[in-house]
């Protein structure tokens, strides 16, 4: 049986993901392990969040297609805010996943926890904080589907670490319907190439 980690990659693989960068920490090693076990989804060290979030903002931007970002709780998505910022405003397809202290263990406040979501608001179009391991799955298509809006979103997806330890349900990796993008009117087009 996989694990919520390999669940949650797997269903991202399955979307059409192929790359995660990452700066993860202890929290996330479940989730560094699974990048190991999937096939198709290539891992990206970045040695500063920084550097990950503009990675991810990047290379969504040249392909069109989400990036995915693995962080470091609170503080390190904190890093990476700047990024998401230009990328939010600029409409492009990232999925952010940031690891978190065990839900028993956050109670203890423990030294680098933080309120993640409020970190994540200004530049998430899309948030959720898995609660558990049979929900990482389901999380993780959600997240999918509301990067690939067709105006690209931020997706912030927290995951707890023992919701990447324990044992998870199967993924569904049946196929996504994705928003379609909409187009614009030819007299739309028309009028702005005669305002240039």
């Amino acid at each position: 049986m996989m694990n919520g980690a390999e669940s949650m990659l797997r269903t991202l693989a399955g979307g059409g993901v192929e790359v995660c960068f990452t700066n993860p920490g202890t929290s996330e090693m479940h989730m560094v392990a699974a990048l190991d076990q999937v096939g198709g989804l290539r891992p990206v060290l970045g040695l500063f969040e920084g550097v990950v979030s503009g990675a991810a903002d990047g290379y969504a931007r040249m392909t069109g297609r989400p990036a995915v970002t693995l962080l470091h709780l609170g503080p390190g998505l904190a890093n990476a805010l700047a990024n998401f910022h230009n990328a939010r405003k600029a409409r492009v397809p990232v999925i952010s996943i940031v690891g978190e202290h065990a839900t028993y263990h956050r109670e203890c406040d423990p030294p680098l926890g933080s309120d993640i979501e409020a970190f994540a608001t200004p530049v998430s179009d899309w948030i959720r904080t898995v609660e558990s391991v049979h929900e990482v799955p389901d999380a993780a298509r959600e997240a999918l589907v509301a990067s690939r809006h067709p105006h690209g979103r931020i997706a912030t997806l927290i995951v707890p670490a023992d919701c990447a330890w324990e044992p998870a349900p199967d993924p569904d990796l049946s196929p996504i319907t994705l928003p379609a993008a909409m187009q614009s009117a030819d007299h739309a087009i028309d009028t702005c190439a005669q305002a240039l």
